[in-house]
């Protein structure tokens, strides 16, 4: 029977049996899951193992790359500088980025890179796989480029394309990149374990990703725009391993965190915008991820969904309640918020699954949690 560690609210055992159950099923070689409940942690939880041979066990600090839940720290960062007055959703681009108004692009709002409707899921320029550490090309390609859509019509999911798209509007406001206004101002307040931008010790606690299976990645198949978006480049889990991705900003897939921090940082959403005494952003800010965007099937993902500001809203695919946002990353990590309930569900593995946006266990840990609530 696999050891959990941590600590739990007991109302909560029903968390910590579904992780004893994922991992002496090897369904999870190694996780961690927390629950943030009004702003207090109720469940903070981790076991198993960080390497196949189960030698290395999952410790407290441990951290691993979460992939597109690193979506949702990139996102409440433009919505913290909204808040502030210094970003207006609803404004072009390229009233904070004038290069961006090439191609035709000089409509597109902020609101259309946040909502993941702006037509620029992908490059089309080729784009080597290193090359997603240089700044400077990733967003001069997508200033120049003309939209695979017409911008604000449907969603098609920017895989790679979000963080730095947001990301550049937020640098040209702050000055600042992603990774240092997270840092600056959610991050170091709060003192939560999260990095866009591994720092230099960070490698230590670091635990690898197991790669899915080979039949699960086959068993994926893609629409013309999706195979545009996710195959330049082709991201997979030995990327993560890479000392170049782990010290670059690549703000919509290469966080680094456990269940905790990004629980912690995600129960600003819960809670409307403040946690333990410190106010992140105000509550109006935090009503801004449930102005609708997009509604109906994406473009690049090919399922029903419903987006708001930055964050996926309760649809066909995703059925919650009213005022719950979340979004998971590849291999399976998730992050969940119920403002009604002001609870906050994470979890990160790193046994990693095919789907792009979490799998059935973070959903068993959500379900798991609402169930201790009922």
């Amino acid at each position: 029977m696999a050891e959990i560690e941590g600590e739990w609210d007991e109302r909560f055992d029903g968390v910590v049996r579904a992780l004893r159950r994922s991992l002496d099923g090897g369904t999870d070689l190694g996780a961690s899951v927390a629950v943030v409940l009004d702003g207090r942690p109720v469940v903070d939880i981790w076991g198993g193992h960080l390497d196949e041979a189960r030698t290395r066990p999952w410790q407290r600090d441990t951290i691993v790359n979460v992939f597109s839940t690193t979506k949702t720290m990139t996102a409440l960062c433009a919505l913290i500088l909204a808040d502030r007055g210094e970003l207006d959703l609803h404004a072009p681009v390229a009233r904070y980025w004038p290069e961006f108004a090439q191609g035709g692009k000089e409509g597109i709002e902020v609101r259309h890179i946040l909502g993941h409707t702006s037509g620029l899921s992908g490059w089309s320029e080729p784009v080597a796989l290193e090359e997603l550490a240089d700044w400077e090309r990733c967003t001069s390609l997508l200033a120049a480029q003309e939209p695979w859509w017409e911008p604000g019509t449907r969603s098609g999911y920017h895989a790679l394309t979000h963080g730095y798209l947001v990301g550049e509007v937020l640098r040209r406001i702050t000055g600042l990149t992603v990774g240092q206004f997270l840092a600056e101002n959610v991050t170091g307040p709060l003192g939560a374990d999260f990095h866009i931008g591994l720092p230099p010790g960070g490698r230590s606690r670091l635990g690898s990703l197991v790669p899915p299976d080979a039949d699960e990645e086959l068993a994926i198949r893609l629409s013309e725009i999706g195979e545009r978006t996710l195959t330049n480049p082709r991201i997979t889990a030995e990327v993560s391993a890479e000392a170049w991705w782990q010290r670059s900003e690549i703000p919509a897939a290469n966080g680094h965190g456990n269940a905790r921090s990004v629980a912690a940082i995600q129960s600003v959403i819960a809670c409307r915008g403040a946690v333990g005494g410190t106010r992140i952003i105000s509550e109006r800010g935090v009503d801004a991820i449930f102005e609708q965007q997009s509604e109906g099937r994406d473009l690049v993902l090919g399922l029903p969904m419903r987006f708001g500001m930055g964050f996926a809203l309760a649809s066909v695919s995703m059925p919650t309640g009213p005022r719950c946002c979340s979004w998971g990353g590849y291999g399976g990590s998730v992050v969940f918020n119920d403002l009604d309930a002001r609870v906050t569900v994470a979890y990160v593995m790193n046994r990693m699954r095919a789907g792009l946006l979490g799998d059935g266990r973070g959903a068993g840990y959500i379900l798991a949690a609402a169930h201790a609530l009922a």
